[in-house]
């Protein structure tokens, strides 16, 4: 999967800052490496569907992060937030 930008939302970025403690500039840092990328579910959209992202950001704090992959090669961002015991086991395995 190639991303060629990453959008999000302003209200989302607040949101992830006060509640997960997650800015921007690490989510960027997770598709700046090489991030563990699957499927969650179909979108509303026809050919946009949710994904999850597992990486590291360069302080190495493991993060997961939720977003829709557009048609146009973009990620938009839904939430990061720090990695669950389960994600974490399944990011080691990469």
């Amino acid at each position: 999967m190639r991303i060629a930008r990453i959008t999000t939302d302003p209200e989302i970025s607040d949101k992830n800052e006060w509640k997960h403690h997650v800015i921007d500039n690490e989510v960027r840092e997770i598709f700046q490496g090489k991030p563990k990328i699957g499927f969650i579910e179909k979108g509303h959209v026809a050919g946009e569907d949710v994904y999850r992202a597992l990486g590291q950001t360069q302080t190495r704090r493991y993060l997961t992060v939720i977003f829709i992959y557009k048609k146009d090669k973009s990620a938009f961002i839904l939430s990061a937030r720090n990695m669950t015991s389960k994600e974490r086991k399944r990011y080691g395995k990469k």
